[in-house]
């Protein structure tokens, strides 16, 4: 009788474990979560964690962008911790001296080239493609693209993962004063900002 209840005991304690990790979530699938502070937005918290303010609610199932203190919301992942630090020292490299406006267009550039068919669809191989024995990005070739992005960099980036900056759909950036190739001239410009020329 006590081997019975052994065995039982053993055979719930077995399925009991099996039901547990079916039901929490394992590390490489769980969520972020964002606990609402006061004074915050859908907006703010988009920029924080670099996901847009429609994305967040859609999530979030919310049909208004009413939030309450206290409140959990779940953050969507964007692009990984690895690929924001490339890109905000591609940025940091690019546009150093530039407005802020200019950095978040720099990096809304290489966010709009994954999007885009005529380019790779991950931020590491938009920011390392070669043509013709070039890569596409001056910092990439001259190596200036291995120092520490600064915090202004990191914020640009944040910026344009939420919101994609100004440029509309620019694909291009280029300095006027500097730029030796026709072909680039002759795109399509869709903003300048500072020192850069942004174009599709």
């Amino acid at each position: 009788m006590n081997k019975l209840i052994l065995k039982l005991v053993a055979v719930s304690t077995l399925v009991l474990s099996f039901m547990t990790m079916s039901v929490l979530p394992t590390k490489t699938s769980a969520a972020t979560t964002h606990q609402v502070q006061s004074g915050e937005t859908f907006w703010l918290i988009g920029k924080q964690h670099g996901v847009p303010a429609e994305k967040l609610m859609e999530m979030n199932k919310k049909a208004t962008p009413l939030l309450y203190v206290g409140e959990r919301l779940t953050i969507p992942n964007s692009i990984t911790p690895a690929e924001k630090d490339l890109l905000a020292r591609l940025v940091h490299a690019e546009a150093k001296g530039e407005p802020y406006a200019g950095k978040v267009a720099v990096a809304t550039v290489v966010l709009n080239r994954v999007d885009s068919k005529l380019f790779p669809n991950n931020v590491k191989d938009v920011i390392y493609q070669k043509d013709q024995g070039y890569y596409a990005f001056t910092p990439v070739q001259n190596g200036t693209i291995n120092q520490k992005a600064d915090a202004l960099a990191k914020e640009a980036v944040q910026e344009a993962l939420a919101y994609r900056g100004m440029g509309n759909g620019s694909l291009y950036f280029y300095n006027p004063k500097t730029a030796k190739s026709t072909w680039i001239t002759s795109r399509e410009t869709t903003v300048t900002i500072g020192n850069h020329r942004f174009a599709k």
